[in-house]
């Protein structure tokens, strides 16, 4: 099967830190473009999570690691981000080439337009605000291989085998009919602990310029080959939640003669 895409334009951009990247076929990683670092993340409870900053907009950052184009169909809060649909693992994403970086900045409105990514409040996320809020605070990418051409025998070899589809028979047909459910199962569990009031959520934030052309990309196979998912919320929920741990201050030691200057005497020079 064709799938027309959008296959975003190589852009030159500052180095992320490896240690706050996500995923083995593309690293994926959260980027606070008002200051420019790259967030950090945090492994907790089988997840990878991290601190945003409420008001700031970000990008999510993904290269291409493996050795040929690579599918990246991406969601923020269970929506697709190219069509606001509600995310699956059919829907359209961004083709990346072998070794190539690139910043998902926003919501794309056209081909050369986007409405920023920004952490709001959740009652103010583009998934609260068009009534779909049950997925708010988590980032996904489906990674998918692309299929390799065919290669012709010549006329004096015997034909060459049936595409993979055809060989694949009811077994391809039943990958596809499972893909919405195993895209639920995913990208869309429950939140493992509750979080304070306020939620961090993603809002529709101010048009950008951001360029992308249409191409067409066939998949290995209906099921993704790899999915990175990213949580997120604010710093304070991620504390209170035990996400991150702070370290504790040194209490102060009393001072029994706060008014008075210590003694001080001659110091001994440099190497004694």
């Amino acid at each position: 099967m064709k799938y027309l895409i959008l296959m975003a334009t190589m852009v030159t951009l500052a180095a992320s830190a490896a240690a706050n990247a996500v995923g083995s076929l593309a690293r994926v990683s959260v980027v606070d473009r008002d200051t420019g670092v790259t967030l950090p993340t945090y492994y907790s409870r089988g997840e990878y999570w991290v601190a945003g900053n409420p008001g700031a907009r970000y990008a999510i950052e993904i290269r291409n690691c493996a050795g040929g184009r690579l599918l990246a169909v991406t969601s923020v809060d269970g929506l697709n981000v190219l069509s606001g649909d509600t995310a699956g693992f059919g829907q359209a994403g961004y083709v990346f080439d072998p070794g190539e970086r690139y910043q998902i900045t926003g919501w794309r409105k056209s081909n050369s337009e986007v409405a920023a990514f920004t952490f709001t409040d959740s009652r103010d996320s583009y998934a609260g605000r068009t009534g779909r809020p049950g997925n708010v605070g988590v980032i996904g990418v489906a990674l998918f291989r692309e299929q390799p051409q065919a290669v012709y025998a010549p006329a004096q070899v015997a034909p060459p085998r049936p595409p993979i589809e055809e060989l694949a028979g009811d077994s391809s047909r039943a990958l596809a009919e499972n893909a919405p459910a195993a895209a639920a199962s995913a990208l869309q569990r429950a939140p493992l602990t509750a979080a304070p009031e306020p939620r961090l959520g993603t809002g529709h934030g101010e048009r950008e310029y951001s360029y992308a052309v249409d191409t067409e990309f066939h998949r290995m196979q209906a099921q993704p080959n790899e999915v990175i998912r990213i949580r997120y919320d604010s710093l304070e929920n991620l504390v209170a939640m035990g996400i991150i741990r702070q370290p504790r201050p040194t209490p102060r030691t009393p001072d029994p003669f706060p008014g008075s200057e210590p003694r001080r005497f001659v110091p001994d020079p440099p190497g004694g």
